[in-house]
């Protein structure tokens, strides 16, 4: 049985805490809160289609897409929200070392040689958990998820977790599924052999 310790964090937990389904947030006085929610938020890989303007976007190919190249101000753009956010001192400083261990990743939208918007998740096998994106320029978060999407189905993973719905991932094809059915679909993207990205984008 795992062990969360709501005044802990450390990467090898976080881990596990995917693996099981449940994912880490933090609260003020760095107080950590686990989650599994019912039902829960995905996007469905096979389903999923872009709108039409948003095609043209990526077709036209308005912004340049990058994997990795800003992971540590992608993430620290995503904790810049003038509502507050969750991604505090301790989900910082664990989600580097995870990038830097290879399992957490950044999929960016460039425009002008800036970064304008993205997006950063937790990738095992062949899932990927969403965790946060933002943007700078309108349509640059939702290039960059479709463009996440693509590398997704180009390298056979199977499961796109974005944990809560919410008014914005809906409007870009999100949907419920209950917990017992997301966990037998993260069942079988962890024993999917899948990796986001090749050992020469480590």
């Amino acid at each position: 049985m795992i062990e969360f310790d709501s005044r802990k964090l450390d990467p090898q937990t976080i881990l596990n805490g995917y693996l099981n389904g449940i994912f880490p947030m933090e609260g003020p006085g760095g107080v950590i809160q686990w989650f599994s929610p019912d039902p829960r938020c995905i996007f469905d890989l096979d389903s999923f289609e872009p709108s039409r303007s948003l095609r043209k976007t990526y077709a036209r190919r308005v912004f340049e897409v990058r994997v990795n190249t800003a992971f540590e101000r992608v993430i620290a753009a995503c904790a810049d929200r003038e509502e507050g956010t969750w991604i505090r001192p301790k989900i910082l400083k664990n989600y580097k070392t995870l990038h830097a261990a290879g399992f957490a990743h950044s999929v960016e939208s460039w425009k002008d040689g800036e970064l304008a918007g993205g997006l950063y998740g937790v990738s095992i096998n062949g899932a990927f958990f969403g965790e946060s994106m933002f943007h700078r320029a309108t349509d640059a978060s939702k290039v960059a998820l479709v463009a996440l999407i693509e590398r997704m189905r180009t390298r056979g993973m199977v499961l796109l977790d974005c944990q809560w719905r919410t008014p914005h991932l809906a409007s870009l094809g999100a949907v419920e599924i209950p917990r017992a059915e997301f966990l037998r679909r993260l069942d079988r993207a962890l024993t999917t052999e899948a990796s986001f990205v090749d050992a020469e984008e480590d």
